[in-house]
Formats: structure tokens, C-alpha cells, sequence
């Protein structure tokens, strides 16, 4: 069977797997195994692909490093914590299966490797569900999408070390990429945004991973460091949504070579299912550890339950292992299976997130520290809220205060933001507009008027059906892009700004004003002028 036909069969089974409500990684895993059992060979370009996807991983992690905010202890420390404590509680179960299945022969060295690969949750799942949610910009995404930087820091040092060699001398020269920072952006901006900036984006992982790797250092690391030189500007982030896709399409092939590899034995099939089971444990840590490192509960509940998986990165580092000859490469097959069964008792506990923090709020409650309540916001007297302080909110707020004054507050959840509003004289606070906790401390009947400038037609669903749920009664307002968005807002009540059609009409009226003011330039120039004896 040629190689194309191999990406059709994931197709089916990845579609499969979604409309079943699982992630499409479940899909690509299952169609690995279904090929292996029609005795299917996966092909140079599988191999390509595979390579490539992790390439592109690693690079895309770079351009999402912001040191500044994974330094903050609740999210290092947190996640050093668990992986350490998940790797005490695997490798004690694997010593205790060891009893009483010695044919698995697993030494120390390869009982701490899959400790180790047992200890990540999967990015994959995590952005999904927020994302299907509408809350990608949520308190607890960020907060749980730093700690899979953090764990996948950990296992890009893991797959840098693997190969067990010592870096030529002339890795010293490697140095020269931090100067090359500011001429790589250059080359950047003139690229552009179209395919040739893509490309741009393809070829700085690629030119990453081959330095490093022709001076003894493992490639991956090469692609991470490129992506790091360029995390915080405004042309990585694009870079980033730009190879997003492409980062996703090729991983599809490493998860395909997982399947194709085979079925591990029975044994090693039914401790892959209670390794598997046992992800569900994990939100019992996370939660303590985030709350005591001043974490609001709802906020740690939330984001321990996203958390509750295994890893796509545990079957990079158990493949990497197995082709160092340091575990058997049915473990390959093991841990994938035990990722899908951590994903599908995973999904209905996050369906239920929300309804199990309204039902035990009073008790999760008890777990708020001091620091946490001090930093509640001042929603005194407040008439009009703008929620999102981008370059919308800001216009909107400006325009709304003229009105009512000190009486507008406007919310947004980026610090460096808030600081710039503070110092700019408006009345902003830190809160997480889909968190009820935040609208349980504002006066919803003194409440005149929201605005949600936040551009995310889910986000702003999710929000407005928290305030109606929660008996406002007053105008809620949206900014939309398409005319479904506004459809779908308007059906509910509430007032749609569509972006795209209103710009259109402002841009007129600017462009008359303009217009205007040239002809009334122009008749005062010619009642200026001396006549003509």
C-alpha cells in the first residue's frame, strides 16, 4: 500500500474518533494498529513526516516561551513537584508488576525512563478542550499550558541527552545565534505574512535542528533554541499561528509509526490500561500544590482537571528509549494504548468541570489563601465593564468614560497590559471574565451595560450565557468578525458589533470627514484671496 493511502486511512479513523467526541489522536493511534494488523510497511515518507512533526513541535514550543511567566513558582514549582511524585508513584507500580510479571524484564534504568514518560499530560488534549470551550484565554489555559511548557522543557533536555555524546568543540559557534536574533527578524518582516513567511518558519526549524545536530547536540534542541530567540515578538506569535497546522499534519505521521510498530503483549496491554486509568489521579495533587502556591480554586480546579492525562511527548521519549536500546520497543505500542484510555476517562471529567465546582464552590472555597483574596478586584460602583483591554477594548473604554467616568472598569487577564492602563490613568483590574467567582463580587442590578471586546465568538458565548445564567438583565454588547457570530448573539439577546461591516462604514465617514473639511479649506482659501481689480 503506498504511502498516500496510509494518510487516508488516518483520515477516516481520526474522524472516527472526533465524532465520538475523543481527540483525533486517538483516531491516528488506531489507525496505526489497524495497519500493522494488514501487515502495512509505513514508508519513507511516514519517516519524513514523523521527523518533521517533531521538528515543527519543538520549534512551536520555543515561540511560546515567555520566561518571565514560567518562572512564577505556581507553575515550576507545581510542575516539578508532580512529575517527581507521578515518577515515585509509576515506578513503584512498575515495581510492584515486575513481581508479578517478571517476563516484563524491565531494569531500574528502563523502569525510570517510563516513569518518566508516565509524568507529562498531553498539550494536544489540553488545547482541544479549551478550545472547544472557548476558553483559551482562561486563567486556568494559561495556567495549565504553562505547565506543559514546563514539561515539555523537561523532555527536550531528556531527548538532548539521549544520544549519550559529548558536543564537538565547534559547538562553541552556536553561540553566534544569539546576535543573529535581530537580522532574523529582519528577514522575517520582509517576508512578509503570505507562503514565503511560512516558509521562513519551515526553514528555521529545519536550519535549527541541522546546526545542532553537525556539532554532536541533538537537533531538537536546535529547533527549541531558534523558537526561543524569537518568543514575545509579534512575528513569532504569527509564526506560531502560522505553523500550527502543519505542525499538527506531520505528527500524524509519528503517531501512525507508534501503531505500525505493533500490539505489546497481553501482560503489557493490561498494565497499559491501569497505567492509563491511574491519569484521573493526577488532578489530586495538581489541585493542592496550585492552591498552595496561591492559585484561586476554581481557577486550580479547572485547570487540574485539563491536566488529568498522559502524554503525545511520553511516546516521543519511550520512542527515542527504545531506539537507544534501553526499553523494548512494545512499549511504544503500550503507552500509546495507555494514552487512549487516559484520554477517554479524561474527556467526561472535564465535560464536568463546571458543574462540579458550582456544586462543591462553598467547599473548594475554603482552599483560597489570604494572597488570593487580597487580589480580588474593586468592582465598587461599577456601571459598565469592558471586557478585553486589546486595541478594541482600550477604544471602547475611552469612548464609554467620557460618559460615565470612574464608573467603567474595564478587565483584562495580561499584567503587562494592566500596567500600561494603570499608567495611562484607567480604572482596570486582573479577573477572568468566564470565572462566575468574578461576577459573584460585581453588582449585577447596579450593572448598566457589558461589552465584550474579547474577539473570540466562543468566549464571547460562554460569558454571556454565565451573565444570563447568573439573572443580569441589562444590554450586553459583542464584537463579532462574521455574520453567523452575530446571528448566533443576536438570537440571544445580545447586541452584535461586527467588525469587519462596521469598519467599512467608519472608514467612509472618515474618509467624508476628510472630504469635508478639504472643500471648507478650500472656500475659505477663495474668500482669503484678493480680487482681481
Amino acid at each position: 500500500m503506498p504511502d498516500p493511502l496510509l494518510i487516508i486511512v488516518a483520515l477516516l479513523c481520526g474522524m472516527a474518533s472526533r465524532a465520538i467526541g475523543m481527540p483525533a489522536l486517538i483516531g491516528y493511534l488506531a489507525a496505526g494498529f489497524v495497519l500493522h494488523e494488514l501487515d502495512v510497511d509505513g514508508g519513507e515518507m511516514l519517516a519524513v513526516l514523523s521527523e518533521m512533526g517533531i521538528t515543527l513541535l519543538l520549534f512551536s514550543i520555543g515561540l511560546k516561551l515567555q520566561v518571565r511567566d514560567l518562572l512564577k513558582p505556581r507553575i515550576w514549582g507545581t510542575t516539578v513537584i508532580h512529575m517527581l511524585v507521578t515518577q515515585l508513584v509509576v515506578l513503584a507500580l512498575l515495581s510492584l508488576a515486575a513481581q508479578f510479571l517478571p517476563q516484563l524484564g524491565l531494569s531500574m534504568n528502563a523502569k525510570l525512563v517510563i516513569a518518566f514518560a508516565f509524568s507529562f499530560s498531553s498539550t494536544v488534549f489540553v488545547i482541544q478542550i479549551m478550545q472547544e470551550r472557548g476558553e483559551m484565554a482562561s486563567r486556568h489555559a494559561n495556567l495549565a499550558v504553562g505547565v506543559l511548557i514546563i514539561q515539555d522543557l523537561a523532555a527536550v533536555l531528556f531527548l538532548a541527552a539521549s544520544t549519550g555524546k559529548m558536543p564537538e568543540p565547534s559547538a562553541l559557534w552556536l553561540l553566534l545565534l544569539f546576535p543573529a536574533r535581530r537580522p532574523i527578524l529582519s528577514m522575517l518582516r520582509l517576508a512578509g505574512h503570505g507562503e514565503l513567511f511560512t516558509l521562513a518558519g519551515f526553514a528555521l526549524a529545519i536550519l535549527g535542528a541541522q546546526l545542532f545536530d553537525s556539532v554532536g547536540i541533538k537537533g531538537d534542541l536546535g529547533a527549541l533554541l531558534i523558537g526561543v530567540l524569537l518568543a514575545g515578538e509579534q512575528k513569532g506569535k504569527e509564526l506560531a499561528r502560522n505553523l500550527l497546522y502543519f505542525k499538527d499534519l506531520f505528527l500524524v505521521g509519528f503517531f501512525l509509526s507508534i501503531g505500525l510498530s505493533g500490539w505489546p503483549s497481553t501482560s503489557l496491554m493490561i498494565l497499559a490500561f491501569i497505567l492509563g486509568s491511574l491519569a484521573l489521579l493526577k488532578p489530586l495533587l495538581y489541585f493542592p500544590l496550585f492552591t498552595r502556591l496561591h492559585v484561586a480554586p476554581r481557577t486550580a480546579l479547572m485547570a487540574s482537571n485539563s491536566l488529568a492525562n498522559h502524554s503525545e511527548f511520553g511516546l516521543i521519549v519511550i520512542a527515542v528509549a527504545a531506539s537507544q536500546g534501553w526499553i523494548g520497543s512494545e512499549w511504544s505500542g503500550a503507552m500509546s494504548i495507555a494514552i487512549a484510555v487516559s484520554f477517554v476517562v479524561a474527556s467526561p471529567l472535564n465535560r464536568l468541570s463546571h458543574s462540579l465546582y458550582r456544586r462543591h464552590r462553598e467547599r473548594l472555597l475554603r482552599h483560597e489563601t489570604p494572597m488570593v483574596r487580597a487580589q480580588r478586584p474593586d468592582t465598587q460602583g461599577v456601571r459598565v465593564l469592558v471586557l478585553g483591554m486589546g486595541n478594541i477594548g482600550t477604544g471602547a473604554y475611552e469612548a464609554i468614560a467620557r460618559s460615565y467616568g470612574r464608573e467603567v472598569l474595564g478587565i483584562d487577564d495580561n499584567d503587562r497590559k494592566l500596567a500600561q492602563h494603570l499608567a495611562m490613568h484607567r480604572r482596570v483590574a486582573a479577573a477572568d471574565a468566564s470565572d462566575p467567582d468574578f461576577w459573584h463580587r460585581v453588582d449585577l442590578k447596579e450593572l448598566e451595560l457589558v461589552m465584550l471586546a474579547l474577539t473570540n465568538h466562543q468566549e464571547n458565548m460562554l460569558v454571556a450565557d454565565l451573565l444570563r445564567q447568573m439573572g443580569f438583565t441589562g444590554r450586553i454588547a459583542a464584537v463579532v468578525r462574521f455574520e453567523e457570530e452575530a446571528s448566533a448573539l443576536e438570537a440571544k439577546g445580545i447586541s452584535a458589533f461586527n467588525l469587519y461591516a462596521k469598519a467599512g462604514e467608519g472608514f467612509a465617514a472618515h474618509a467624508a470627514k476628510g472630504l469635508r473639511e478639504r472643500r471648507q479649506h478650500g472656500r475659505v482659501d477663495d474668500d482669503s484671496s484678493p480680487s482681481t481689480p
